[in-house]
């Protein structure tokens, strides 16, 4: 058998783990298997049941006291998280979907990461990314930076929910996700935090992230339309440095041509409009 490297239990550094999932009993034990499996000792798992009608709940009964089980009416992703985050225990929250897995020591190098970094609040892991059963290799604009990563990640999320772990006390600075949002929920919490946050990069792949599946949220829904709010919702706000705002704006108009010349081809003139008038009125950079 193969020895690993174990991490005792520390007090005041439980690790909550949040998987949220909604008819995936054939991936969860997946998912599952991955968070015990963890050589890091103090966590607990709780998994949001967002109203499945498959076999979720006889997969998640399997695992008796090991697991914490929330089941709530389907509300969607966002709500499913926030409803675990409020409903942990520990100091640090660490979020994983149900489509993916961990590598053991993920929620243990984090750990010690923050150890040795005490005023951190954020940080994540590298990942390996698997599409249709075939590792591949992610393209350049995926290429995650360390620390301020606000600008670069205007254009698209640059934050895996899987591979993230931060104190829980950063939800009460930030706020939670969104629950209006179907998708990209998460790139507007992280362009949140971003914004005066560092965001910290471990160069090391601890997340197996799978993709290609048809139940993708992503694979359904236009996710510049949410970008779109999100950067919108900053710079009314007032919430940015000048630098950041002319950033933001330049990004934004990009987005809000893309997206209101698609509204206009499909003949959701309105709405196409709308987009398209949306960034001259917030002003800034053309």
């Amino acid at each position: 058998m193969e020895n690993k490297e174990t991490y005792p239990a520390c007090p005041g550094d439980l690790v909550s783990v949040i998987i949220p999932t909604y008819n995936r009993a054939h991936l969860l034990h997946r998912a599952v298997d991955s968070v015990l499996c963890q050589t890091y000792a103090d966590l607990e798992l709780i998994v949001v049941d967002d109203g499945s009608t498959d076999d979720t709940a006889q997969v998640l009964a399997s695992y008796g006291s090991s697991i914490r089980v929330i089941t709530q009416a389907n509300a969607g992703v966002s709500a499913a998280r926030n409803t675990g985050i409020r409903e942990s225990l520990g100091g640090f929250v660490a979020l994983l979907d149900s489509d993916d897995t961990w590598t053991p020591d993920k929620v243990g190098c984090q750990i010690d990461f923050f150890t040795a970094n005490p005023d951190a609040l954020i940080c994540q892991t590298e990942e390996i990314w698997i599409r249709n059963g075939k590792r591949v290799n992610p393209m350049k604009k995926h290429k995650k930076p360390s620390g301020d990563i606000f600008t670069a990640s205007l254009n698209l999320c640059l934050v895996s929910p899987s591979a993230v772990m931060m104190r829980k006390s950063l939800f009460d600075l930030k706020g939670y996700f969104n629950e209006d949002f179907t998708v990209c929920e998460d790139y507007d919490l992280w362009l949140r935090v971003a914004k005066d946050t560092p965001v910290y990069l471990i160069d090391r792949p601890c997340v197996v992230k799978y993709g290609g599946h048809e139940d993708q949220l992503s694979a359904s829904h236009s996710q510049d339309k949410f970008r779109i709010q999100s950067i919108a919702a900053l710079i009314r706000d007032n919430a940015l440095t000048p630098e950041q705002r002319s950033a933001a704006v330049k990004v934004l108009k990009k987005k809000c041509r893309v997206y209101g010349k698609g509204c206009l081809k499909r003949g959701r003139t309105a709405e196409g409009e709308y987009y398209l008038g949306l960034a001259d009125s917030l002003g800034g950079v053309s």
